[in-house]
């Protein structure tokens, strides 16, 4: 959603509250594309304080499925995170600089889902899990490990100790 905020830039101590939408379906980064299940309206407000600044705030509440870190299962994941963003404004106009390092801000045109998108981007958990004791699965055949074990052989040896190990296969063949 694009919001047009010339008359917010022209009114010197001008402040609005809008009840935003988020248009954002979902979250696509490096790590993959990722569902948004929910999204609330963000209540939006931005002000002009004395024609030096535009003051951009609101609190954002949205669902995301993610990914288990371990098992992989869809995980429903809240993330909430505040905007709070100032702009310089100079001459009633803003300033060149914050316009450079704001993709969110085009013109005098604030899309909304932009400015969401690199908040989320900041915001995003470090590790999701589906429970906090889950065991993942297995590295050998690719079983949820959480619904019982698969019987495979999962002992890993050090890898320092691979030439030791060469060694006593060898004398096992003698």
């Amino acid at each position: 959603m694009v919001v047009d905020i010339s008359d917010m830039i022209s009114c010197e101590n001008k402040e609005v509250t809008k009840e935003v939408p988020i248009e954002l379906k979902s979250f696509v980064s490096r790590l993959g594309e990722f569902p948004i299940t929910k999204a609330a309206p963000i209540e939006l407000k931005i002000a002009n304080r004395e024609n030096k600044q535009l003051l951009i705030q609101g609190d954002v509440d949205l669902t995301v499925s993610i990914p288990c870190s371990r098992c992989l299962k869809e995980v429903p994941t809240d993330i909430r995170f505040s905007i709070d963003k100032e702009m310089k404004l100079e001459n009633a106009v803003i300033n060149d600089e914050e316009m450079e390092d704001a993709d969110y801000l085009i013109g005098l045109h604030l899309d909304i889902d932009k400015l969401v998108y690199g908040e989320i981007l900041v915001n995003w958990p470090m590790k999701v899990l589906c429970k906090e004791d889950c065991k993942g699965i297995c590295k050998v055949c690719g079983q949820d490990l959480n619904k019982g074990d698969c019987g495979c052989q999962r002992t890993e040896l050090d890898p320092r100790m691979a030439a030791i190990q060469d060694i006593f296969n060898k004398f096992k063949e003698v």
